[in-house]
């Protein structure tokens, strides 16, 4: 009684598994026992996937891993190099980059930020609210027409790989170009103290006493 007890035991929770397989026309189990990789009756893919790809033409091969929601990408999916070092953290709304999205290089050190905008794929045009670059706290209400891609929405940072500082910056609303950044070298001399242009009285005067070119002070200090 007890074997059969047991065989009854075992032969439905193999029932149970398969049942709970049967849904997928395909997938894998990862080595920790997780079911990955699924594609449903539909032939579209579903659930926690991993992706590899060989290094081609020079460039360097890369896995990724996330999730796939009626075979588009949704949340947050991480890309890692064939040695298993991260180097991309991406996020994705409707199959598409959506948000911030962050690449790194050795070490870890950052080395981009993105910011993209998925679009709603069921509607035409879409309607958004836009900050506006010359006014703090201030949007505008702007009609998008929905091309079938995410589009460059917000400020973009590119890093120094030798000095982890921001290198420059562009700013972008809805694809557009709104503000190209300019370098750290550039900026830095941007804010550079200036001296002050004299004015036009005080120069014909200096000319007329006699002291174009002498020394005076200015009331800068040293």
């Amino acid at each position: 009684m007890r074997r059969i007890f047991f065989f009854t035991v075992v032969l439905g929770l193999q029932l149970i598994g398969l049942r709970g397989y049967s849904q997928w026309k395909t997938y894998i189990i990862s080595p920790k026992g997780d079911t990955l990789n699924c594609v449903d009756g539909k032939d579209l893919k579903q659930g926690r996937w991993v992706n590899h790809f060989d290094e081609v033409r020079g460039e360097p091969g890369y896995e990724e891993e996330g999730v796939y929601k009626d075979s588009k990408k949704e949340g947050t999916w991480r890309i890692y190099d064939l040695m298993g070092d991260l180097t991309g953290v991406e996020y994705y709304r409707w199959g598409m980059k959506d948000g911030a999205q962050q690449y790194f290089g050795m070490n870890g050190s950052l080395l981009r930020e993105e910011n993209w905008r998925a679009m709603n794929p069921d509607k035409q045009y879409d309607t958004v609210q836009v900050a506006l670059v010359d006014k703090l706290d201030s949007y505008k209400t702007v009609v998008v027409k929905n091309e079938g891609a995410a589009i460059k929405d917000g400020t973009w940072k590119f890093y120094n790989p030798a000095t982890g500082m921001v290198d420059h910056t562009e700013v972008y609303t809805l694809g557009k170009l709104e503000k190209p950044g300019a370098s750290s070298a550039t900026t830095a001399a941007a804010n550079a103290p200036q001296t002050a242009a004299k004015p036009k009285e005080v120069l014909e005067f200096e000319k007329k006493a006699g002291k174009k070119g002498k020394k005076y002070q200015d009331g800068s200090t040293y």
